[in-house]
C-alpha cells in the first residue's frame, strides 16, 4: 500500500513512526571471526556523514515541497555537515530556554498543537552509490539522532517518518534503490508533537546531529541480541543467557557461542537452541570476575552464525559484564555491597558542535570522570550516543540511562507547580508516543553492564502514563531498578520509582526524610547546582554517606557548561549564553552549570569534587597515616602511598609506603620523619597522596587519586626581628609623609587613606586602600537576590566619609588611623590603622563595629590597586585552585605560583573568582622580582589578586565587556562569605559561612617590600 506523507503527522499524537524498523540492540557484526576479534571497521556499514546539500526554510510554507523528486535539481543549494546542528552552521539561530517552551510568548497553543509560523525546516539531499560489496543485498539506513521529526525519501519515493530525537531511526531502502547514483532526501522539522516531550534544559537545535550510515546484513542475520548475566547468592557462580532475534529470510543451521576472559582464554562454549521461532543459549561460569566501576572486568562473547550449508556467515562480538544490582533491605547493592553514587549529570555538549559531539569528546569526558573520582553519570535527559555506554562499560562508570522525556513547561511555571494541562499525566492518548521512547532506549541499550538504573525521564510531573513506563521497564528487565523523581510532586504514583529521588533538597531536608523510617533509599538525582562560582557546602551532602546507609549519593548538576562559541563585533571569539544570538524567549546564562568549562577545561570547582568523591580517605599525623578505604571491591595495593613534609611551604623530607588496605576497612601505616626535619620552629604540613602504580586506561602511572594533609606547629624561642633605621615624619596640612631609608610612605587626610607606598623610587599604590564590603555578584548571589538583600553594602563600598585621623609616633614606628562612617547606619564604624615600621613594612589593621538590622556582608576586606606590571604571584596558602570558606576541603596548604590573570576564572558571566583562603603570605612582583609581600599577622587571611575591581566585574555580562587591564587589584579579606550551591534560584549560603552585620570583626596583615 502506498503511503502518502503529510505534515499533519507533525501534530498527530498517533503518528510518530512510519515504516520505521523495530528498535534493537546496538551490537556490531562481522563476516569472519578474525574481523570480529580485531574489531575491524564493519564492511557491511557505509557512512553517509560529511557534506550534504541543504536548504533552510523558516516554516513549512516556504519549504521546497518537491525537492525529494529525482528531477529536482539541488546543485545550487548550500551545504551542511552531517552530523551537525542546523543552527550552528549558519542557518537560523540557536535558542536557549530552561523550563518554558521555546514558543512561549510567540504562540498561544496547547499540546499537541505546534507553531506553524516558525517551525524551521531543513531539506537535506545526499547522493550516493551503493558500494560494490554491498550490492544485491538488503540495504538499510540508520539515523542515530535527528531533532525532532523527519521524513525520508529515496529516488523520489517516500521511505518513512520518525520522531524521538535521541534514539536511532532505521528504515529499509532495498525496494527504492536504482543502479548507479541514488538520491536520498530528508526533511527535518524543528517542531513536532515530540517537541512537547523534549522540553529539556538545553539549547534548542534541530537537524541530523548524529551519525547516518547505510548497512546491509548477511542472508542469515541476528537482528537483536539480548544478553543477561546472573549471579547466585554467593556471587561465585555466574550464568549468561542470551536470546537472539533473526531476520526471517533464512534459518541458520546452527549458532554457537564462545566466552573468553580478558586475557583471551576460552572460558566456556555453548550451542544455541531453537524454540518458538527464536534462538537462545545459556553459559555457566564458575567464579566469574565481577564487573564494577572499580574493576570493570569484561568478558568477550563471540556468537557465530552458520547458514544452511554449515558455513560461517556472521560473527557478533559482545562484551559481557557479570554483576548483580538489587534492592536488599531498602538499600541498593552491587554484587552484595552498598553502593554510593558519586555522580554527575552529563549533557552531550561541545562549544562548537552543540550536541553533535565526537568520539574524542567522549574519550576526554570519560577520562576526566575517572581522574576526578566520579563513578556515576545520569544521561540527562535523553539517551546518549551508543559509544558513550561502551566507554562506561570499559572504563567503569555507573549509569542511570534516562529516556527522552521532559515536559517541564507543562506543569511548572516560574517555579510554581501548576499541572492543570500537564502532559503526559493520565492522558492515555500520550501513552503510545511516550512508551515508544522507553522501548527504543531499552532495546538499544539493554546489553550494557554499566547501566544499573532505567530512568523514566525528567521533570514531567507524574501520572499513569509514566507509571506504565516504569512497569514496562520492570517487566522486561528485573536486573535493574527504575528511577523517577517526579513522584515527589504527586505521591499517588509513588510506585513509579524504586528509590526516593529529589532535586536540590537541602541537607536538613534529606536528613528529615532519612530519620522518618523511610521506605526507599535516597539519591539526589540533581544536587549542588554548579552554576558559575558554586559548589559551596558540597561536603554537607557527602558527609551524609557515612551517617545514613540509605543515603546513596547523588549527581551534581552538571558536568559541562552549555555555552557556544560566538564572535563579538570585532571578530574575536567568546563563549556565549542564552540571548546572545537574539533568541527570545531565553533563560540567558542559566545554561552554564558545569564543573567543566564548555571548551573542556576543568573549572576550579573540580578540585572540591575530586576530593569529596575520593574512595580513599587519607588522615595523616606526625607519626603516620590512616587510610580509610571506602571502595567496595578494591584494596590499595595498586597505589603508592607517598608523604611529604613541608615547613612553611619548603620541602623537608619525603618517603613512600606500601600497604594494602582491604575494601571497606581502614589501616594505618607508621612513618618516621628525619630527626632534623622538624627541628626549627614554624608551621609544618604533611601531605599524603595515593598515586597509581601502573598506567591505566584513564591515567598514567604516578597520577594522584587521593590526598590528605595534616598541619601542625612547632614552637620555639622566637628571635625578635631586628628593625634598623629611623623614621622621619613630615605632617603637612593635607598629607602625612613617613620617610625612611630609601622609602616614602604617604597618607592623605583629604583622601582618608594611604596614598603612596614608594620603595626605592617605585610607586606601588595606584589607587588607595579602602574598606570593601561587596564582591562581584556570583550566579548563586543573583539567584538569591543578593543585590536586593545586601545591595546597601555595594553603596557602602563606594561611599564613605572619613571622620577622624589619628597619628601616633614612637622611635620605631608611626601609626596612622582613619575612622570611617557609613551612610547605611549611624552605628557602623570602620577603622583602618597603618603602622609603619622603620624598615618600611606596614602593618594594616581593619576593625568593623557592627550594628543590628543590617543584612549580611558579602565580604569584609581592604582593597587597593597597584600598577599592572606587578602581576607575578607566589602564594603560601590553601590552593592551588581558587577556594572559599565553604569550598576549601579539596584545597591544600602549599607553595604555588600563578599570574594575576589566572585568577579571573572562566565562568562565562564575569563574577567573583580567584579567592584563596588560609593565606599565610603571598608575594606580588613584576617580572624583575620587585614588589611587595602581604603576610598574615594573627590569623590566616583570604586574598584575591585580580585584573579587575569587584565593580568592573559586577557590571560586565561577558568577558569581552571588561576593560583593558591597567591595574592589579589587591583584595585582602578577614572573611568572605561562602559561594553556596544548594541551588541557584534562592538557596542562601549556609549560616556558618555568612558574615553577620551585627558582629564585630577585625583582621591584620603586613605589607613588606621585596
Amino acid at each position: 500500500m502506498t503511503i502518502i506523507p503529510t505534515i499533519d503527522w507533525l501534530s498527530d499524537l498517533n503518528v510518530f513512526a512510519v515504516n520505521r524498523l523495530p528498535a534493537h540492540s546496538d551490537h556490531t557484526y562481522y563476516e569472519t571471526l578474525e574481523e570480529a576479534r580485531n574489531a575491524a571497521p564493519m564492511k557491511m556499514r557505509y557512512e553517509l556523514n560529511g557534506n550534504w546539500k541543504f536548504h533552510y526554510s523558516v516554516n513549512p510554507d516556504h519549504r521546497p515541497k518537491e525537492f525529494y523528486s529525482s528531477e529536482y535539481n539541488c546543485s545550487g543549494w548550500g551545504d551542511i555537515t552531517v552530523p551537525g546542528h542546523i543552527q550552528l552552521q549558519g542557518y537560523g539561530k540557536p535558542q536557549y530556554v530552561n523550563t518554558m517552551y521555546p514558543w512561549d510568548g510567540h504562540n498561544d497553543i496547547r499540546p499537541p498543537a505546534i507553531p506553524t509560523d516558525h517551525n524551521p525546516v531543513g531539506s537535506y539531499v545526499k547522493m550516493f552509490t551503493v558500494p560494490a560489496h554491498m550490492e544485491n543485498k538488503p540495504l538499510y539506513i540508520s539515523f542515530q539522532g535527528v531533532e525532532s521529526a523527519f521524513y525520508v525519501w529515496l529516488n523520489g519515493i517516500f521511505v518513512g517518518y520518525s520522531e524521538d530525537s535521541f534514539t536511532p531511526s532505521e528504515f529499509e531502502l532495498t525496494p527504492f534503490l536504482v543502479e548507479g547514483e541514488n538520491k536520498l532526501a530528508v526533511e527535518v522539522y524543528q517542531r513536532s508533537t515530540g517537541s512537547w516531550l523534549e522540553d529539556q534544559d538545553f539549547w534548542r537545535f534541530s537537524g541530523i546531529f548524529r551519525d547516518v550510515y547505510l548497512y546491509t546484513v548477511p542472508k542469515v542475520h541476528v537482528f537483536d541480541v539480548h544478553v543477561r548475566t546472573e549471579l547466585d547468592s554467593s556471587y561465585k557462580k555466574g550464568t549468561l543467557q542470551a536470546d537472539l532475534k533473526l531476520l526471517a529470510d533464512h534459518a541458520p543451521s546452527k549458532i554457537t557461542a564462545e566466552l573468553y576472559d580478558e586475557n583471551g582464554s576460552l572460558t566456556t562454549v555453548a550451542d544455541g537452541v531453537f524454540s518458538e521461532g527464536n534462538w537462545s543459549f545459556s553459559l555457566s561460569v564458575d567464579g566469574p570476575k565481577l564487573w564494577s566501576a572499580e574493576t570493570p572486568y569484561l568478558y568477550k562473547l563471540y556468537i557465530q552464525v552458520f547458514n544452511e550449508s554449515g558455513n560461517l556467515v556472521e560473527v557478533i562480538p559482545q562484551k559481557v559484564g557479570f554483576r548483580r544490582f538489587e534492592l536488599v533491605d531498602k538499600i541498593m547493592r552491587l554484587n552484595g555491597e552498598r553502593i554510593v553514587f558519586k555522580g554527575v549529570n552529563r549533557h552531550e555538549f561541545n562549544c562548537r558542535r552543540g550536541r553533535a559531539i565526537t568520539k574524542e569528546d567522549m574519550l576526554w569526558d570519560i577520562k576526566t570522570l575517572k581522574q576526578n573520582n566520579i563513578n556515576a553519570v545520569r544521561t540527562s535527559h535523553y539517551p546518549n550516543q551508543s559509544y558513550w555506554y561502551e566507554l562506561c562499560d570499559e572504563y567503569g562508570i555507573y549509569v542511570i540511562d534516562e529516556m527522552n522525556l521532559e515536559t517541564h513547561g507543562s506543569w511548572q511555571k516560574m517555579g510554581a507547580v501548576e499541572p492543570s494541562w500537564n502532559i503526559p499525566g493520565n492522558k492515555q492518548e500520550w501513552q503510545d508516543i511516550v512508551m515508544d521512547r522507553a522501548i527504543s532506549m531499552y532495546e538499544r541499550d539493554k546489553n550494557h553492564p554499566s547501566i544499573l538504573i532505567w530512568s523514566c525521564g525528567n521533570e514531567s510531573y507524574a501520572g499513569e502514563v509514566i507509571l506504565n513506563v516504569s512497569k514496562y521497564f520492570k517487566s522486561v528487565d528485573p536486573s535493574r531498578l527504575v528511577h523517577y523523581e517526579g513522584v515527589f510532586h504527586n505521591r499517588d504514583y509513588n510506585d513509579t520509582s524504586d528509590m526516593e529521588s529529589r532535586m536540590y533538597a537541602k541537607p536538613a531536608d534529606i536528613e528529615t526524610y532519612l530519620n522518618d523510617n523511610p521506605e526507599k533509599p535516597y539519591i539526589s538525582c540533581e544536587y549542588m547546582h554548579a552554576m558559575g562560582n558554586s559548589l559551596g557546602g558540597m561536603y554537607k551532602y557527602t558527609d551524609l554517606e557515612r551517617k545514613y546507609p540509605m543515603y546513596q549519593g547523588g549527581f551534581i548538576w552538571d558536568y559541562i557548561d552549555q555555552s557556544i562559541i560566538k564572535k563579538d563585533r570585532y571578530g574575536k571569539e567568546f563563549l556565549a549564553y542564552g540571548g546572545d544570538f537574539g533568541d527570545r524567549p531565553t533563560d540567558y546564562g542559566f545554561c552554564t552549570n558545569g564543573i567543566v568549562y564548555a571548551n573542556r577545561e576543568l573549572s576550579p570547582k573540580m578540585q572540591e569534587v575530586k576530593y569529596l568523591y575520593q574512595n580513599f580517605k587519607l588522615v595523616p599525623d606526625q607519626t603516620g597515616v590512616t587510610v580509610i578505604n571506602d571502595s567496595l571491591f578494591t584494596d590499595t595495593s595498586g597505589y603508592d602511598l607517598e608523604y611529604i613534609l613541608f615547613r612553611e611551604g619548603k620541602e623537608m623530607a619525603r618517603g613512600m609506603i606500601h600497604m594494602a588496605v582491604a575494601p571497606m576497612s581502614e589501616g594505618r601505616a607508621e612513618f618516621e620523619l628525619p630527626a632534623d626535619s622538624v627541628r626549627d620552629s614554624g608551621e609544618y604540613c604533611i601531605h599524603t597522596f595515593l598515586k597509581l602504580k601502573e598506567t591505566t586506561l584513564w591515567a598514567d602511572a604516578g597520577y594522584e587519586i587521593a590526598f590528605g594533609q595534616y598541619v601542625f606547629q612547632v614552637k620555639g624561642t622566637e628571635k625578635p626581628a631586628l628593625i634598623s633605621g629611623t623614621l622621619r615624619v613630615a605632617e603637612g596640612d593635607v598629607n602625612i609623609g613617613v620617610h625612611g631609608r630609601d622609602f616614602t610612605i604617604m597618607f592623605s587626610k583629604q583622601v582618608g587613606s594611604l596614598v603612596s607606598l614608594n620603595y626605592a623610587g617605585k610607586e606601588m599604590i595606584a589607587l588607595p586602600p579602602s574598606p570593601l564590603f561587596w564582591r562581584a555578584t556570583t550566579d548563586n548571589d543573583r539567584g538569591f537576590s543578593q543585590g536586593y538583600h545586601s545591595g546597601l553594602w555595594y553603596a557602602a563600598s563606594l561611599a564613605r566619609t572619613c571622620v577622624g585621623v589619628e597619628v601616633k609616633e614612637s622611635d620605631e614606628q608611626v601609626c596612622i588611623t582613619f575612622t570611617y562612617k557609613l551612610a547605611i547606619s549611624s552605628e557602623v564604624e570602620v577603622k583602618i590603622s597603618f603602622t609603619v615600621l622603620s624598615d618600611g613594612s606596614v602593618r594594616v589593621k581593619q576593625v568593623y563595629h557592627g550594628a543590628a538590622n543590617l543584612p549580611q556582608l558579602p565580604i569584609f576586606a581592604v582593597s587597593f590597586k597597584v600598577p599592572a606590571d606587578y602581576d607575578q604571584l607566589e602564594w603560601y596558602a590553601m590552593g592551588p585552585e581558587e577556594n572559599y570558606i565553604d569550598r576549601c576541603k579539596g584545597a591544600r596548604l602549599c607553595l604555588f605560583k600563578n599570574q594575576v590573570s589566572d585568577n579571573l576564572s572562566g565562568y562565562v558571566m564575569p563574577q567573583e573568582s580567584g579567592n584563596r583562603t588560609g593565606v599565610r603570605r603571598v608575594s606580588l612582583t613584576n617580572r624583575d622580582g620587585m614588589g611587595i609581600r602581604i603576610s598574615s599577622v594573627l590569623e590566616p587571611l583570604e586574598c584575591n589578586f585580580s585584573p579587575y575591581t569587584a565593580f568592573e566585574l559586577e557590571n560586565a555580562g561577558h568577558h569581552y565587556e571588561l576593560p583593558n587591564v591597567h591595574y592589579t587589584v589587591v583584595t585582602v579579606a578577614g572573611k568572605q562569605m561562602g559561594v553556596g550551591g544548594d541551588d541557584s534560584w534562592g538557596a542562601p549560603v549556609h549560616d556558618e559561612h555568612l558574615i553577620h552585620a551585627d558582629q564585630d570583626i577585625e583582621f591584620e596583615f603586613m605589607i613588606q617590600r621585596i
